[in-house]
């Protein structure tokens, strides 16, 4: 209170406050903080984003264009090139969505001074109620393939799936579930330095695992002339197989943006939120992983 019965307005280069007593330093989104509510004078404010309904419209163009360009290629009622154009255009914007997302979602609060009164309950939240999502979509192509199985097994030759490059693979994709955990520990324990090197360590393997099934696939349609117009069993593998590689993409940039982040300060042992959603992600990338593996891999060969 001033003089004369004036209010002061307010320091703004005072620490903020997220809504619930705590401060929040310079430069940090209150939404990163592991306890906070949000609440606070924005806190009636909606808070709306168009880049996931702009992702799930290129998703579905992507899958739209794939079974397309199948059917074209298989039945001459389209021409494949159609279903192809739209694969594309779909793959554009979706990528266009997930920058869009992880724009807004983790970058933005890093930049935005005032930042979002989001609690770290509602992403976290948020994330969980896509992944059930998601499980539908992974489920179509599973049951796809659970269809093609009650039929005359196999349905033509098949490659030899098992070897030591899919075992390999799978055993990358579980440690990398390993180290993000424990970075995630180690975060809330405030060990930067054991923080930063198994969050970079599981960045690596993660690219280490895209860049093995990007040499399966090689050898499979270089070598064994394995391609997705393989029958029905090619469409199941490569679908499948690939919609998981395409997951594992954008878990891979998620965790490039947590490094980038990490490296400059904006994550504690209370500020949080980013690294707990992507290790959701992660850790849900990895479960689906270990189930195709014993559907697909182990179960093709059975």
């Amino acid at each position: 209170m001033g003089s004369g019965g004036r209010t002061d307005p307010p320091d703004e280069d005072a620490p903020r406050a997220d809504g619930s007593g705590h401060r929040v330093p310079e430069g940090q989104a209150p939404e990163e903080y592991g306890d906070h509510r949000g609440r606070g004078d924005h806190d009636e404010h909606e808070h709306r984003s168009r880049w996931p309904l702009v992702a799930a419209a290129g998703a579905a163009g992507l899958y739209g264009g794939v079974a397309v360009f199948i059917l074209g290629d298989e039945t001459d009622l389209v021409p494949p090139l159609l279903g192809a154009g739209l694969a594309v255009v779909g793959t554009i914007v979706l990528l266009a969505g997930v920058a869009g997302w992880v724009d807004q979602a983790f970058l933005t609060p890093a930049r935005d001074r005032q930042g979002s009164h989001k609690s770290r309950e509602s992403y976290v939240s948020t994330t969980l109620l896509f992944l059930t999502t998601d499980v539908s979509t992974f489920g179509a192509l599973f049951i796809y393939y659970f269809f093609v199985r009650i039929g005359t097994w196999p349905p033509e030759e098949l490659p030899p799936l098992l070897g030591s490059l899919v075992i390999v693979n799978t055993a990358i994709l579980v440690a990398s579930s390993v180290t993000f955990h424990y970075a995630h520990e180690a975060l809330e324990h405030d060990n930067r330095r054991r923080f930063l090197g198994l969050l970079g360590t599981t960045l690596a393997l993660g690219l280490v695992f895209l860049a093995g099934q990007v040499y399966e696939y090689y050898e499979f349609v270089a070598h064994e002339g394995f391609t997705l117009a393989s029958g029905i069993f090619g469409t199941a593998f490569f679908g499948l197989t690939g919609l998981h590689g395409l997951h594992v993409a954008l878990g891979v940039g998620g965790i490039a943006v947590l490094c980038w982040r990490a490296l400059r300060g904006h994550y504690g042992p209370d500020r949080d939120t980013s690294v707990a959603t992507v290790s959701l992600y992660w850790h849900f990338v990895d479960v689906v992983w270990l189930f195709l593996v014993v559907v697909l891999y182990v179960g093709a060969s059975v």
